[in-house]
């Protein structure tokens, strides 16, 4: 395995050569590489939720490309190499883990997740004080996570302090009056800011309604999403058995035909 590393290495310390290297890979930096390390992680999730074990090989390759190729470029400014990324993980994972490292005793799972928390929570305290900035339950909670995952996430950190809902009855009024307010902002012609902050509204109080139900709202969405794509493919395939029209009482009557099929 360090021989395969090492060539890894090697091949990503070639490609940033400022004479003999790619022209692409040498003219990129952390913020342009991002977007990729993003899109290789989702790829990564993708080939676990399609059973695709192959590609989930050559997907966590590409990932790990990424974190090489970043820890190529703190390398070259001085920051810091892959060693040291290996290095930090390694050293944080004993760190979290007294029970399995050390002589600590946990004896279940919830134990062991608020084991962690309070870790986490350790590590975020000193971190503020070495910055001198005011520590935040929802420090930590990271800008790039996609929308809904961070909404549950601040959520959650909220509800750490007591600002919760005791159930989901006060979530549920609070999607209708947040409904009502874009309708509202609606009937007066509203600009697109203001539309744009109540449809937040909406999504970031369905998404509370989710954690209520200690359902994910992300992995929800990407169902339904799914299902609208079945459906709608199985549509198009109907359109062309039957020639038939694509006005909206067309399509529509076929979709509710689509939806009788799978019940």
């Amino acid at each position: 395995m360090t021989r395969s590393l090492d060539c890894l290495l090697a091949i990503m310390a070639r490609l940033r050569h400022p004479e003999h290297g790619c022209p692409w890979d040498r003219e990129q930096d952390f913020a342009s590489i991002a977007p990729y390390t993003i899109e290789e992680a989702y790829e990564v999730a993708d080939a676990i939720a399609r059973g695709d074990t192959a590609a989930l090989k050559d997907e966590l390759g590409d990932l790990l490309f990424q974190v090489v190729f970043h820890a190529r470029m703190a390398e070259e400014v001085g920051l810091f190499a892959f060693a040291d990324v290996a290095s930090a993980i390694a050293d944080k994972m004993l760190r979290r883990h007294p029970h399995v490292f050390g002589t600590a005793k946990i004896s279940s799972v919830t134990a062991q997740n608020e084991a962690w928390e309070a870790h986490k929570a350790a590590e975020r305290q000193a971190r503020a004080y070495e910055t001198g900035e005011r520590e935040s339950v929802l420090d930590g909670v990271a800008l790039a996570l996609p929308a809904l995952l961070r909404s549950v996430k601040i959520q959650a950190r909220a509800a750490r302090i007591g600002f919760d809902w005791p159930d989901t009855t006060g979530v549920f009024a609070k999607i209708d009056e947040e409904i009502g307010e874009l309708k509202s902002e609606l009937g007066r012609n509203a600009d697109r800011a203001a539309l744009e902050d109540e449809i937040g509204d909406i999504l970031f109080a369905v998404a509370n309604l989710a954690r209520k139900l200690d359902l994910d709202p992300e992995a929800a969405l990407r169902r339904s999403i799914g299902k609208f794509e079945r459906r709608f493919r199985r549509v198009e395939a109907l359109v062309d058995e039957r020639t038939t029209g694509t006005d909206l009482d067309a399509l529509e009557a076929l979709w509710q035909e689509v939806k009788r099929e799978e019940r």
